[in-house]
């Protein structure tokens, strides 16, 4: 669990200098020594994936680089399995499914080790006129940095990955309907340094590919699950902290078909078992650098308070954007160690918000968020969050000491993603907060997700007709 001092001066992917023209120099060598032979363009969908295109060098560099290119503007009208979706304006059988623009961000070039001869480059949807797409998850994280920006203000971050892993691939999986997938290992293993042989070599693999790749990691240890494990990043620039956990999912599954091992980004991955994407969050003033939430014992100070007053004031109404699926709300129950309401404590696990450190270390662990978040939306919502607090000033409830689950007067976190959404639309905060495009475009897409669901028949329900004959 992350406890790093934040890093302010880790904000730029490998040692190459955080810019554009850097990053083409810094291509353009790499294309002349040979070392990279193709070049990946990647964008993140709505469901936190990456997509894209892999190029030629050549065309790369002397066309996609200076000009951009067009893909579909469905890749912001999807689901999880690619199926254009009705009611978007982004993009329609109405509109014809016309092209968005990309335009390559050469800050974020890096040559990922697990494939070797190629770059990887993240790319920012714009409209035909060059303004960014606002319902784009990097730009809205963007957005709110922006205004954190205004107020003289800088945000640092550290994720908290948890996820599952299990023996098999995609196709093993997809031959066994999904069902009965068996954990890398069995039981909690929970700090444990004794790891079966599969386990430590992909363990070791995933880390050599991270670090080789420029993205330095806290630490990797095994969780409370079956197969269970938690991949820590030190605390970073928000934006390039959620850039780096995209790069920790694609290599955690490239890493697992080598050795066949499937890694699920789940929330809920099996009944009782809950893995988040914790956010630790510090804040800054911008001119000295100094920690508003600096303090000792129980004591914070205002600024801490009105964020967290944001937080439990804010979140509720932007669950789509940190529990995006149907599976989010399956973890947020009793014995899952997901907060079931919204509150906050001092080192406190069981809270929303938990308060963590002392002194200049003290920080705010937001603990709504399960695996599946995007972690551009789900880092956007606590900025906004965080920043509606402090700019009304609003005074949190009181700090919970005991077992925050059981306190049963405290306000439920959604029981289901058509509440989520349903909270998101008749409230005038996140429109406020995001835009009404932004809103209702997320809003659909949560709906899009439950009627997905709504008319499958799940094994548990075969097993409870056959439990009643």
């Amino acid at each position: 669990m992350t406890g790093a001092t934040p890093n302010m001066s880790d904000r730029g992917p490998d040692t190459s200098p955080n810019s554009s023209v850097g990053g083409l120099g810094r291509l353009s060598a790499l294309v002349r020594d040979g070392s990279v032979t193709s070049v990946m363009l990647a964008t993140a969908s709505m469901q936190g994936g990456l997509k894209g295109k892999t190029y030629g060098t050549a065309h790369f560099l002397d066309d996609v680089a200076v000009h951009g290119t067009s893909w579909c503007g469905y890749l912001l009208a999807t689901d999880a399995d690619m199926r254009p979706l009705d009611g978007f304006g982004i993009a329609s059988w109405d509109t014809g499914y016309g092209d968005m623009r990309l335009v390559p961000d050469l800050a974020t070039l890096r040559t990922p080790t697990w494939m070797p001869g190629r770059a990887l480059v993240l790319a920012d949807p714009v409209t035909h006129d060059q303004q960014p797409v606002a319902v784009a998850p990097r730009h809205m994280l963007k957005r709110q940095l922006e205004q954190w920006e205004r107020r003289g203000i800088t945000a640092s971050t550290g994720l908290e990955a948890e996820f599952v892993l299990y023996h098999g691939t995609r196709k093993s999986a997809e031959r066994a309907g999904f069902q009965n997938l068996t954990p890398l290992f069995g039981g909690s293993r929970d700090y444990g340094l004794h790891q079966p042989p599969l386990l430590r070599k992909y363990l070791t693999d995933l880390h050599a590919a991270l670090t080789g790749t420029g993205l330095p990691l806290e630490a990797i240890k095994c969780e409370g699950a079956s197969g269970q494990v938690e991949v820590t990043f030190p605390h970073s620039e928000p934006l390039h902290a959620a850039d780096q956990h995209m790069l920790l999912r694609h290599a955690a599954v490239e890493i697992g078909t080598v050795h066949r091992v499937l890694p699920l980004f789940m929330a809920a991955p099996d009944t009782g078992v809950g893995s988040g994407l914790h956010i630790h969050l510090s804040l800054h003033d911008a001119e000295e650098q100094q920690p508003l939430f600096a303090s000792d014992g129980t004591d914070l100070p205002e600024e801490a308070l009105h964020v967290i007053g944001g937080l439990l004031t804010a979140m509720p109404v932007l669950a789509p954007f940190w529990g995006p699926t149907v599976n989010s709300c399956k973890r947020l129950t009793p014995g899952t160690c997901a907060p079931v309401n919204y509150s906050w404590g001092f080192d406190n696990r069981t809270c929303a918000v938990r308060v963590v450190g002392t002194g200049a270390r003290r920080h705010l662990e937001i603990r709504l968020p399960g695996a599946d978040a995007n972690p551009y939306l789900a880092l956007a919502a606590v900025l906004a969050a965080a920043g509606h607090g402090l700019d009304n000033k609003i005074v949190p409830p009181s700090q919970v000491h005991g077992n925050a689950v059981t306190d049963t007067d405290l306000p439920p976190v959604p029981r289901s993603l058509d509440e989520a959404q349903q909270l998101m639309r008749v409230s005038d905060l996140p429109a406020q907060l995001f835009t009404p495009e932004v809103v209702e475009h997320y809003a659909l897409s949560a709906h899009h997700e439950v009627e997905a669901h709504r008319v499958v028949v799940s094994p548990e329900e075969r097993r409870r007709e056959i439990a009643l004959q």
